[in-house]
C-alpha cells in the first residue's frame, strides 16, 4: 500500500487522498471490531455493514481516479473506473467473501458468519492492491489464527473444541498484506 501510495501521489493526487481515507476507516474499523471481537466473539453488523459503503466508495472512485493517470497515454476522468481496478476491488470483496461462505457451510461451527460478512470488506481493500494481495492477506490471516490456537493449546487455556475470535486475525492479515509491494 505504501509504494501504491507514493505512485498515486505523484500521478492521480485525488485517488492519494481517497486512498489514505480508505486506509484511516480501515485502521478506526479494525480497532473496534477487533476490540468487540475478542470480548464478545462478535462482528456487528452495524459496523460492518456500514464499511461496505465507506470503502466500496473510496476504494471505487480511488481505482477510477487512478487508472487513468497511472497507465502511460490514460486519461484521468472518472469513466476510466471501466478499466482494471473497479473490476479488481469488486471482485477481490466477491472472491473472498465467497471463499469465506463456502468455509462456513462445508463446516459451520468453524466460522462465524460475521466473519464471512467482514470478509467482503476486506476483499475491497486486498483487492485495490492486487489478487497477490488478496491471497496474502487470506494466508497470513490463517496463519496468524493458527498460531495463537497452537499458543492457547500449548498454554492450556484452551482445548481443540475452543473457539477462537477470527476477525482480528483477518483484519492483522489484511494490515500485514497491505504493507506488501504492490
Amino acid at each position: 500500500m505504501i509504494q501504491r501510495l507514493v505512485e498515486l501521489w505523484q500521478g492521480a493526487p485525488l485517488a492519494f487522498w481517497l486512498v489514505l481515507v480508505a486506509c484511516a476507516y480501515f485502521a478506526v474499523m479494525a480497532v473496534r471490531l477487533t476490540v468487540i471481537d475478542v470480548r464478545h466473539h462478535l462482528l456487528p453488523n452495524r459496523i460492518v455493514f456500514p464499511s461496505y459503503a465507506i470503502a466500496g466508495v473510496l476504494l471505487l472512485a480511488a481505482a477510477g481516479f487512478a487508472d487513468g493517470t497511472t497507465r502511460p497515454g490514460g486519461s484521468s476522468s472518472f469513466m476510466s473506473m471501466l478499466n482494471l481496478g473497479i473490476p479488481r476491488v469488486l471482485a477481490g470483496a466477491a472472491v473472498l467473501w465467497l471463499f469465506y461462505f463456502i468455509l462456513r457451510a462445508v463446516y459451520p461451527p468453524g466460522m462465524g458468519f460475521g466473519d464471512v460478512k467482514l470478509a467482503g470488506v476486506l476483499g475491497m481493500y486486498l483487492g485495490f492492491l492486487g489478487w497477490g494481495h488478496v491471497f496474502a492477506g487470506t494466508f497470513l490471516a490463517f496463519l496468524l489464527g493458527g498460531l495463537w490456537s497452537i499458543v492457547i493449546l500449548a498454554a492450556r487455556r484452551g482445548t481443540l473444541k475452543s473457539s477462537i475470535p477470527f476477525g482480528p486475525f483477518m483484519l492483522a492479515g489484511t494490515a500485514a498484506a497491505m504493507l506488501l509491494p504492490a
